[in-house]
């Protein structure tokens, strides 16, 4: 399949547009420029089009139907429809995720003010962003869309040396949590330390297992290894008691996944564990923020339309080269747009 072009939006849009915000993470670690943001970032304020589509599949019996979702006309021509996209750096850090994200669904949306003006946002849609698609960085390998956020156990230190915020929970007494194989990943990702363990935790006395302070700050790594029964859980608390502890995309992931292969990009999987860091923070952050605006909407006896909850999605790139160059990634996050937006009801 050729691929997918893009072109600065100009100062007018068709009246049916359909408004997609893209997120990268900003600096981080060894990135001065986060690779999530190299493939991002030239997206910004630019058109692409919806593609005609096949008649639209039975879902799968085992996957409820999108909410948001409604078949595709499949008598008289396809018509394309004019995506507008908006980009957004998110810092690596736990304070400005909760800050930003509440604004990213609003309607109007509220974005913070970019540092290079050249990515302030040009068009932000009255009625909110139709999907919003948040893009991270993880290790070499495929590309990888995650399928839920994680409420808890967020151990790592942000940019800024922060630990995200302390949650209270019952005071039934728990055993220690292995940490998840995502989670440990992520660890020896950002350490390299002769000293961690294969599972990513070293040994505390008497046989207990120690958890990890790790902090990124100014590009540097310090560890501080402690008993994890110290540690109170953290994640998130005050303002999202009434969400589950795991948060799903209504997105069909397998589908999509299936439609990429079949346009060439082969190097993508699904993956239930987005590692328990900012960017499993993000992701869950976001899909709250989705159903508590939606369930807002639902409130509002004067509204004339059924609400919709705005999809959300999160998809993990490699860095530079490792294997996927910029480009492809750019192209795929195309992709996806593309066949999310042509599945929706707008």
């Amino acid at each position: 399949m050729p691929p997918i072009e893009h072109k600065p939006s100009g100062s007018v849009l068709e009246p049916n547009v359909i408004h997609v915000l893209v997120t990268g993470f900003g600096p981080f670690w060894k990135y001065e420029e986060n690779p999530s943001w190299l493939a991002v970032k030239p997206l910004h304020n630019t058109v692409i089009y919806t593609e005609p589509q096949p008649p639209t599949e039975t879902n799968n019996q085992h996957e409820p139907s999108p909410s948001y979702a409604e078949p595709m006309q499949e008598d008289g021509p396809a018509t394309l429809q004019q995506i507008h996209i908006t980009t957004l750096i998110i810092p690596v850090a736990y304070q400005d995720v909760l800050a930003i994200t509440a604004g990213l669904h609003a309607r109007p949306p509220v974005l913070p003010p970019p540092a290079d003006p050249a990515f302030a946002p040009t068009h932000l849609p009255p009625n909110g962003f139709d999907f919003i698609f948040h893009v991270g960085v993880a290790g070499r390998g495929p590309l990888r869309i995650e399928r839920l956020g994680h409420k808890l156990n967020y151990r790592m230190k942000d940019v800024d040396g922060q630990y995200a915020p302390v949650v209270q929970l019952p005071k039934e007494p728990a055993p220690p949590q292995e940490p998840a194989e995502a989670e440990r990943l992520e660890m020896q990702r950002l350490l390299s330390v002769s000293a961690v363990s294969i599972d990513g935790f070293p040994s505390g006395p008497n046989g207990l297992r120690a958890s990890m302070d790790i902090s990124i700050a100014n590009g540097e790594r310090v560890v501080e290894p402690h008993h994890q029964e110290h540690q109170p859980a953290r994640g998130f608390g005050k303002g999202y008691e009434g969400f589950a502890d795991e948060l799903f995309t209504e997105l069909d992931v397998t589908k999509l996944i299936n439609h990429l292969k079949k346009t060439g990009i082969e190097q993508v999987y699904s993956s239930m564990d987005a590692g328990h860091y900012l960017c499993d923070f993000l992701f869950y952050c976001s899909l709250a923020e989705a159903k508590r605006n939606a369930g807002k909407l639902e409130k509002d006896k004067a509204r004339s339309t059924p609400p919709k909850m705005t999809p959300v999605l999160f998809m993990h790139c490699c860095p530079v080269g490792q294997p996927m160059e910029t480009a492809e990634v750019t192209q795929a996050i195309k992709q996806i747009i593309v066949w999310v937006c042509a599945r929706l009801s707008v």
